[in-house]
């Protein structure tokens, strides 16, 4: 495979991922190796659709040789989205062709996949893109349910700040709220809470309403810590929940509670990192028992953008040096399928890179990258359900167990029949 005279560009989209440099590092070397010239794009799309060429720098061998173990992202990373404006839209492709890059390498995730294809399309076949799925959310729809590069290493860290948090709290006797990202799915919080084997984990997936309430979320958390005290006399305990729940809360209920305007991105998405949702579900928990006289002292913590940017495991590493050699590979061979004439999604599975087309990312409804979201039906997740700590149907035919359960609670009996009786999670 040879390359002369073909430029290529890489770009970061979306928020940071352990194994991004990585990723930079395969593509660029493979490419250049095969005599392309390389060149990062800084800061994702943004100045693209503003049609400026200032903000593009030649990569070296020499300049990505020794990242691959490195966090965060030599090129920077934005959430800008060409996909919003027409004009942007032009303004991408026309840059692009100014500056003389014919193939795209795309690191990103559902966001920065549907940019990436539109861009493709725009062009009419002058820019050829390579998407390398990322996210720590692991939420793109990749064949055989591989994860996305950086959940593995986000999930890693991730359980080991719960674990010591679970130390404290059994120190302290008090239970923690935690809020961890994961935007549409709750394939991280359920990670990180089964591996670090929290008390509870709450995921947008298992509420079947399509309008979350917070009491709904409070319910469970109530639950967990009645049933806990009632059957082992702990009154601490750990309740890891995804913050996609709040992307299904009312926006008027989630205004109300955050006291704030509720702000989106560039996509449309609510922007939860500016919402204090840890201390939100702590106090709408705290309230719910002070209601009956019970003054509980319970801690927040939101664990997020510390896992974005950590060096990556040495599976984080390996699998995107694949994905980022398959990306130079795709983008400097000749297309052996029609379908790929604009480029695709890489990935691997069963140790062998393939590609998606652009068309199969997306959600044939809505238009948008489709969302791959936890299986409340897999064995991955009933496994994981079943060493938490929920009040099930059973529980309530105990009269002993009830009983205990209201006097912890300053409530009665019936009090508590009425409260999970028929909603039991």
């Amino acid at each position: 495979m040879t390359a002369g005279n073909t430029k290529l560009g890489i770009l970061v989209g979306g928020g940071p991922a352990p194994g991004i440099n990585s990723a930079i590092s395969a593509c660029a070397l493979e490419a250049i190796s095969s005599g392309a010239e390389v060149f990062g794009i800084l800061d994702g799309f943004s100045h693209l659709i503003e049609g400026s060429t200032e903000h593009v720098i030649p990569l070296r061998m020499s300049d990505v040789r020794f990242i691959n173990w490195e966090g965060g992202a030599i090129l920077r990373t934005s959430r800008a989205n060409p996909t919003r404006n027409p004009d942007h839209l032009r303004n991408c492709v026309d840059t692009l062709q100014r500056l003389g890059i014919t193939r795209l390498a795309s690191i990103g995730g559902e966001d920065t996949a549907l940019s990436a294809a539109e861009v493709a399309k725009a062009s009419g076949g002058s820019v050829r893109v390579a998407h390398i799925p990322k996210t720590i959310d692991n939420d793109l729809p990749l064949p055989g349910d591989i994860p996305t590069f950086g959940y593995e290493t986000a999930r890693h860290l991730g359980t080991q700040l719960v674990q010591n948090l679970m130390r404290d709290s059994r120190t302290t006797n008090r239970w923690y709220v935690v809020i961890v990202m994961g935007r549409m799915a709750g394939h991280l919080a359920l990670g990180i809470g089964s591996s670090a084997g929290a008390a509870l984990s709450i995921i947008p997936e298992e509420f079947l309403d399509p309008v979350i309430k917070v009491d709904d979320v409070v319910k469970m958390m109530e639950g967990a810590m009645l049933k806990r005290q009632a059957v082992e006399g702990r009154e601490d305990g750990i309740a890891v929940i995804s913050e996609g729940v709040a992307e299904r809360f009312d926006p008027e209920e989630l205004a109300a509670l955050a006291g704030i305007e509720v702000n989106r991105d560039p996509h449309g998405h609510i922007r939860l990192g500016e919402l204090p949702l840890s201390a939100m579900v702590r106090r709408a928990v705290q309230q719910r028992f002070a209601g009956a006289g019970k003054n509980l002292g319970m801690v927040d913590v939101t664990i997020g953008y510390e896992l974005r940017c950590a060096a990556p495991l040495s599976f984080d590493i390996e699998y995107t040096r694949s994905l980022g050699y398959g990306a130079a590979r795709l983008l400097l061979s000749e297309p052996s399928d029609d379908r790929f004439a604009n480029g695709g999604l890489i990935y691997l599975e069963n140790n062998n890179l393939s590609t998606l087309t652009f068309d199969e990312l997306r959600d044939p409804d809505t238009g948008r990258t489709r969302v791959r979201l936890v299986d409340t039906e897999s064995e991955r997740y009933k496994v994981a359900r079943e060493y938490m700590v929920h009040v099930q149907p059973q529980d309530l035919e105990d009269d002993g167990l009830v009983a205990r359960m209201a006097k912890y609670s300053n409530r009665s009996s019936e009090e508590i029949m009425e409260r999970f009786g028929g909603s039991v999670s």
